[in-house]
C-alpha cells in the first residue's frame, strides 16, 4: 500500500473534504492528512489518520515517514516552507489560479500595494512571496480540477463524484444559485434584473445559497417585497451552514450559475475556465444537477448549459431532463481513476 500525506494548512477544506471522501476505502493508499486548526474544523473526519499542523511544524511531520507522495491542496502563502517542502518530496499541488503560479516579480511587488496590503508585506517579509514561482517549479506535478485547464504541465485530478441520496419530487420548479452572494466572482445584478422581469403561470422558487451582505443584501430585500405571488425567493444574511446548503442542494431542480468569466487573484488577471475553476463544476457533480451556465462560458462537459434568452423557459425544460451522473461519475468509477492517477505520480 503506497503513502501519501495530503497538506492543506491555507484555504480549501472543501478540496480537503472531496480528497477524504473520494479516497476512502481505497486499498490502495493510506493517507495522513496534515489541517491547520481552521481547517480541521471544517472538515468530517472519519477514521482518518488527521494531524494538526502548521507552516512551522510541517518538515519536522513529514520527516522519517516515508511518503511515496506529498499532496498540497493550496499554495497561496507559507511559499519558504512549501518549497522547502518541494525540494525534499515527491510532491503534487493543486493549482487553483494558473496566471498566480507564473506571475513574475516586478508583477507581485507591484500586487503588494494594491490589495490587503499589511497581509501581502506580511508574506513578502516573512512567508517568501518571491518564491512563488519556484515552488510550483521545484513540483514534481501540478494538478487541476477542471479538465478544461490540462496541459502540457497540469495534470487533471479527478475528485468529484455524484452522491447517492434520494431525488426529491418537488412540486413547483426550485433553481439553486449556489455560492456566496457577491457581485465580485458573480453577476448578480444581472440575476435580480432578470428575476424582477419574469412572468410565470406557475410557481417557482430562487434560492441563493451563500451569505448576502450590503449592497447585494439589500437589493435581496428589495427584490423580495416586489414579486409576484408564483415567485419566490430565498436568501440568507448569515453563513449557510454544511446541513443547509446540503438540503437545499438535494431540492434543487436545477442550477443557475452567473460566473463571471473574469476575476482577479492577488491583483493578477485570471478567467473561469481559462485559468481557474469555479466551485460550481464540483456543486453539479456532488449533487447530479444540470447547470445553466452564462454563453460565454468555455466548457465541453454535458451538464454545463449555455444560458438562453429565455431563461426561465429553460430551467424549466432542463428541470425535467434526464442526465445520468453516475455513468460518468459514480464514486467507483471515479475512485478508480483517483487511484490510476495517483499511481502514475510515485
Amino acid at each position: 500500500m503506497k503513502k501519501i500525506a495530503y497538506i492543506e494548512i491555507d484555504t480549501h477544506a472543501e478540496i480537503a473534504q472531496a480528497f477524504m471522501d473520494i479516497i476512502k476505502g481505497s486499498q490502495d493508499f493510506a493517507v495522513d492528512y496534515y489541517f491547520s486548526k481552521r481547517i480541521k474544523d471544517q472538515v468530517i473526519e472519519s477514521n482518518e489518520a488527521v494531524f494538526l499542523s502548521d507552516s512551522s511544524m510541517i518538515l519536522d511531520q513529514l520527516k522519517g515517514r516515508g511518503y511515496d507522495l506529498v499532496v498540497i491542496g493550496t499554495v497561496h502563502r507559507y511559499f519558504n516552507t512549501f518549497l522547502a517542502v518541494t525540494k525534499k518530496y515527491n510532491t503534487a499541488i493543486i493549482t487553483h489560479n494558473l496566471n498566480f503560479t507564473k506571475v513574475s516579480k516586478l508583477n507581485l511587488m507591484k500586487s503588494i500595494f494594491k490589495g490587503d496590503v499589511i497581509f501581502r508585506l506580511k508574506l513578502w517579509l516573512k512567508e517568501g512571496l518571491f518564491y512563488n514561482t519556484k515552488v510550483y517549479q521545484a513540483s514534481q506535478s501540478l494538478l487541476v480540477l477542471d479538465e478544461a485547464l490540462i496541459s502540457e504541465r497540469h495534470q487533471f485530478l479527478p475528485l468529484f463524484y455524484t452522491r447517492d441520496f434520494d431525488k426529491i419530487k418537488n412540486d413547483n420548479l426550485i433553481v439553486v444559485i449556489p455560492g456566496g452572494v457577491s457581485q465580485k466572482r458573480r453577476d448578480y445584478t444581472y440575476i435580480f434584473k432578470t428575476i424582477q422581469g419574469l412572468k410565470s403561470d406557475k410557481r417557482c422558487e430562487f434560492v441563493f445559497l451563500g451569505k448576502a451582505k450590503g449592497h447585494e443584501l439589500k437589493e435581496l430585500e428589495q427584490l423580495s417585497r416586489g414579486l409576484p405571488e408564483n415567485i419566490n425567493i430565498t436568501y440568507f444574511s448569515e453563513r449557510v451552514s454544511s446541513e443547509n446548503f446540503e438540503k437545499w442542494m438535494r431540492k434543487a431542480d436545477v442550477l443557475w450559475c452567473p460566473i463571471q468569466q473574469d476575476t482577479e487573484f492577488f491583483s493578477m488577471k485570471e478567467t473561469y475556465g481559462v485559468t481557474k475553476m469555479t466551485g460550481n463544476l464540483g456543486d453539479a457533480v456532488a449533487y447530479g444537477k444540470l447547470a445553466v451556465f452564462p454563453g460565454n462560458y468555455p466548457s465541453k462537459l454535458d451538464f454545463i448549459i449555455p444560458e438562453k434568452e429565455n431563461v426561465l423557459e429553460q430551467l424549466r425544460a432542463l428541470s425535467e431532463t434526464p442526465f445520468d451522473f453516475y455513468k460518468t461519475y459514480s464514486k467507483e468509477v471515479v475512485q478508480k481513476k483517483l487511484e490510476q492517477f495517483l499511481t502514475s505520480l510515485i
